[in-house]
């Protein structure tokens, strides 16, 4: 996801980035692989990794709520598209209106959206320094692409610091502490300010994401959020990226058609559900973004 956006007259623009780690095959258990380092920006401080789970954000005013539900019914009538739920978004919340990319083929799509209908949207992701190597790779291959410059967002412990402090491996014990101090907190330190959050959400990945929105609030992060892909489903995610020789991680042609980091994400077999191999062997579905 990038921070800094392009000025209009071909400047580059900014990305968040992660480091990368090893590939993990199904079945098998993940071996440790230290951080890639990221292309030289400036990150955003590390948040604090002590924030309440599950914190309450400000309430939308009534007349933004209002609005945000009369441009979905808009949207939901017109079917989309995607490029006009980018577009309006950049507009409306310029220019605090931000893409998160977690360089899994839908995010990049939306980073070829944006590049094409609304080149000042920020970009920014998550660096959890837990992902694959793969997923850099695809970063870098959209920083060449695109010209835009990875910023990481960082959570506030490293994980050896993690580790120190919480016990080895904390995202076996308990997933959902690991994904709040990685994720979560570090999210809602960067949208702090922000009006509006572009995301690449599709109603099919889950049951919990069947009933999103193209445009509303997010209560969770107390500001609008912008789904254009929710009425996509996977074979138009890839039709765009075929018609469009979008990059995307090469992770996605070995099994993974849902990609998080390394210890928690396996491939999945045939017949499987497409998020089978997110926290495997648990109960847990959604890191807390988007939940």
């Amino acid at each position: 996801m990038c921070l800094e956006a392009e000025d209009g007259e071909g400047g580059s623009r900014d990305l968040v980035a992660v480091a990368p780690h090893a590939a993990v095959e199904a079945g098998r258990e993940p071996v440790p692989r230290r951080a890639a380092p990221a292309p030289a920006a400036e990150p955003p401080g590390p948040a604090e990794d002590a924030a309440p789970r599950g914190a309450a954000a400000p309430a939308a005013p009534a007349w933004e709520m209002a609005e945000l539900a009369a441009q979905n019914a808009v949207f939901e009538r017109r079917g989309g598209p995607a490029e006009d739920i980018v577009a309006w978004a950049a507009e409306r919340y310029r220019p605090e209106a931000v893409l998160a990319c977690s360089f899994g083929v839908e995010d990049c799509v939306l980073v070829d959206i944006c590049f094409r209908h609304a080149p000042d949207v920020q970009i920014f992701y998550l660096d959890t320094q837990l992902l694959f190597p793969e997923t850099y790779e695809a970063r870098d291959r959209l920083v060449a692409r695109y010209g835009i410059r990875p910023v990481p967002v960082l959570p506030a412990l490293t994980p050896e610091e993690q580790a120190r402090r919480h016990g080895p491996a904390l995202w076996s014990r308990d997933p959902d502490l690991c994904c709040h101090m990685r994720k979560v907190v570090p999210l809602e330190g960067f949208l702090r300010g922000r009006r509006a959050w572009i995301t690449g959400v599709r109603r099919d990945q889950a049951p919990s994401r069947a009933g999103a929105p193209f445009v509303g609030w997010d209560q969770r992060f107390g500001l609008a959020k912008a789904n254009p892909l929710a009425a996509w489903s996977s074979r138009d995610v890839w039709r765009y990226v075929h018609e469009h020789d979008v990059p995307y991680c090469s992770l996605h042609d070995q099994g993974f058609p849902s990609i998080g980091c390394w210890p928690c994400t396996r491939a999945v077999g045939p017949g499987e559900d497409p998020r089978a191999g997110r926290w495997s062997g648990s109960t847990k579905t959604e890191c807390g973004l988007h939940a």
